[in-house]
């Protein structure tokens, strides 16, 4: 009779014992981990899917960071735009409603408030998110608008700022004559009155200079009269004729018929900032006469001579008040363009030109990234990827035309000085407030500050809904790599219960066999 050996058995059952181990040391990792396995071959078959999965939900929160940090500088940069239209809205309320009172400082209380609120727009347009300027465009780097005190007051003598543009100019567009440039003068015959402009480019071509009044048309009701109209010359000059400048004029020729008390002779001019103002001359047979007011004489001849006299007082008035106030809004146009333009001869009432400021000498407004051709729309400056194809645009600049004509607006409205010892100051703060008024309203079809404000709505819509479908995706992501990588606690408990109730079965056999001899087995 042959007996095996207890040492055969126990090997075997010992195997057995250290397998049923393994695997509920293998449950029990499953069971505190919530996975199937710590790598992908412990996945099985599922395993590329479960890669797949992971590496979408990455990039989702990739994504998602990215939409925080846009919603972060949108967020930062509509704080801003926002108070930029609550300050243009402030600033056109108080040049409609502020009194023509000045300060000891030449100032109105509307100018003071634009001053405050020209500090507050340099801040906001200054903003910044993290360490990027919000509107520089590309230049996220370089604050984009020069301080509020560089603006306006320059650095030192030699570099102006806009205070000293303005100066320059209203003395170049008053003239020698402080009449905007513009003569009245009997002309021929003795029943005409005949104004003129300068023209002081040399021909060929002729050029009109850019300071002063121009004139732009003339009209009468006045019976048997005849006017003759401004006519701009040819962009050249052919070779038949003058070579000398020859002067813009227009005129009135009362004819042989004095007008009646009443009767009217408009003429018509453009301000050097663009707008049109009137200067309507009635005959009266009265005296005192009242303003823009000429008497009747015995003939036309006095009459023209009357009127002539008078005419001369009106535009005085028109250039010595409202012109000032354009002079200024047109000085301003010229300091915030790109290079900024200074009156360009001394002695500055018989300038001729304008020329482009350097940095040397002129404050430059804007430092951000220009706005040219080459470097498309503003938005288009700053590009971010939102989703796998959806990309958002959300750059800005200070020199967008909305911001730059509010911030133009309301710079020159602070800057204006006027004295309350000017016999036309009323007539020049009147003119300010009107033209301050005017620029910024609402013209459709330019660009406003809340059509900026639509465009980074846009922005914030599209992440948005990328984001809403990014939170979607990736919860059926990951619901689906629970399933490849995940386990069912109640399962897996079970099979620890039924490894444990196994394994002690296998611990109590091994020891008895180890017990185990010949006496006892026979």
């Amino acid at each position: 009779m042959t007996i095996s050996g207890v040492s055969q058995r126990t090997s075997y059952i010992g195997s057995g014992i250290l397998d049923l181990r393994s695997q509920l040391d293998t449950l029990t990792q499953q069971l505190a981990s919530g996975k199937i396995s710590n790598t992908y071959a412990g996945q099985g078959s599922g395993r590329s899917l479960a890669i797949a999965l992971r590496a979408q939900i990455t990039g989702i929160g990739a994504y998602s960071d990215t939409a925080t940090n846009l919603n972060t500088r949108i967020g930062v940069t509509n704080l801003s735009l926002q108070q930029l239209v609550k300050i243009g809205s402030e600033v056109k309320g108080a040049a409609v409603s502020a009194s023509s009172d000045l300060d000891d400082a030449g100032h109105t209380s509307g100018q003071k408030t634009a001053l405050l609120d020209f500090t507050d727009s340099v801040d906001m347009l200054n903003a910044k998110s993290g360490d990027r300027y919000l509107f520089s465009g590309r230049a996220t780097d370089t604050a984009p608008v020069a301080s509020a005190d560089e603006i306006m007051n320059g650095r030192g003598a030699q570099v102006a700022g806009l205070k000293q543009v303005i100066a320059e100019r209203k003395i170049a567009d008053l003239g020698v004559n402080q009449n905007g440039r513009v003569g009245s003068a009997v002309g021929t015959p003795a029943t005409s009155v005949v104004l003129t402009e300068e023209d002081a480019t040399p021909a060929p071509p002729q050029q009109a200079q850019p300071f002063g009044i121009k004139l732009t048309g003339v009209s009468t009701n006045i019976t048997g009269a005849t006017v003759t109209q401004p006519v701009d010359l040819p962009a050249t000059v052919p070779p038949a004729l003058p070579a000398t400048p020859v002067q813009k004029s227009m005129s009135v020729d009362l004819g042989a018929t004095n007008p009646k008390p009443g009767d009217q002779v408009k003429f018509t001019f453009t301000m050097p900032d663009g707008t049109k103002e009137d200067i309507v001359m009635t005959a009266s047979s009265t005296t005192p006469l009242a303003a823009n007011s000429f008497l009747i004489g015995a003939d036309t001849t006095a009459t023209a001579a009357n009127l002539n006299t008078a005419l001369g007082t009106s535009v005085k008035n028109l250039a010595n008040g409202p012109m000032v106030a354009a002079s200024a809004m047109e000085a301003g146009e010229n300091f915030f363009d790109q290079p900024p333009l200074r009156v360009g001869t001394t002695p500055l009432a018989s300038a001729t030109t304008l020329v482009a400021g350097t940095p040397d000498n002129t404050v430059i407004w804007y430092n951000g990234e220009q706005n040219t051709a080459a470097n498309g729309p503003a938005r288009g400056s700053a590009v971010a990827q939102i989703d796998t194809s959806i990309t958002v645009q959300y750059g800005a600049r200070a020199d967008e035309p909305a911001l730059r004509s509010q911030l133009q607006t309301v710079a020159v409205f602070a800057a204006v000085t006027t004295s309350a010892t000017d016999p036309y100051a009323n007539a020049q703060v009147t003119a300010l407030n009107q033209r301050v008024a005017n620029s910024l309203a609402t013209v459709p079809g330019t660009q406003t500050i809340e059509n900026i404000q639509a465009d980074f709505a846009g922005a914030q819509g599209s992440i948005k809904a990328a984001t809403d479908r990014q939170v979607q995706t990736k919860a059926m992501a990951q619901t689906m790599l629970d399933s490849i990588e995940g386990i069912n606690d109640d399962e897996v408990a079970t099979k620890i219960l039924a490894l444990q109730t196994a394994l002690q079965a296998s611990y109590q056999t091994t020891s008895m066999l180890y017990q185990m001899s010949l006496v006892k087995f026979l």
